[in-house]
């Protein structure tokens, strides 16, 4: 009965996050995956190490796709900050698979968890 209490309060809190926290939640999962292949590196599986990047790589395609909307109402400096953090994660996640090393995922898993902590904070 307890788990099912638990369940159900985790599903709840899912759908009343924000926007903004949602996609701070996504950011921080995907730094977790990226940081668990780093972490473990010659215990992951190939597929493992696939599914993590093409999580990522899927967030930021989206990130980059609503930024490029001119539905989008952030300014336009922000809207290119991002798309060029995106083409700057592509880029590095390609660099990584064609020769992965382990510290080659540093620099994704801060800006992921960089841009989370921003998304968390309370605006002004």
């Amino acid at each position: 009965m307890h788990n099912n209490a638990q369940k159900a309060y985790a599903n709840a809190a899912k759908t009343t996050v924000s926007p903004r926290g949602r996609e701070g939640q996504l950011l921080i999962k995907a730094a977790n995956k990226l940081t668990n292949i780093r972490d473990n590196f010659k215990q992951v599986s190939r597929a493992d190490m696939n599914e993590a990047l093409t999580f990522n790589r899927k967030l930021w395609t989206v990130f980059s796709s609503s930024v490029s909307s001119a539905e989008n109402p952030l300014p336009l400096p922000i809207k290119n900050n991002i798309a060029s953090l995106a083409v700057f994660i592509f880029k590095h996640q390609l660099s990584f698979m064609a020769k992965p090393e382990p510290s080659k995922l540093d620099s994704l898993i801060n800006i992921n968890r960089d841009i989370a902590s921003g998304l968390f904070a309370k605006p002004t």
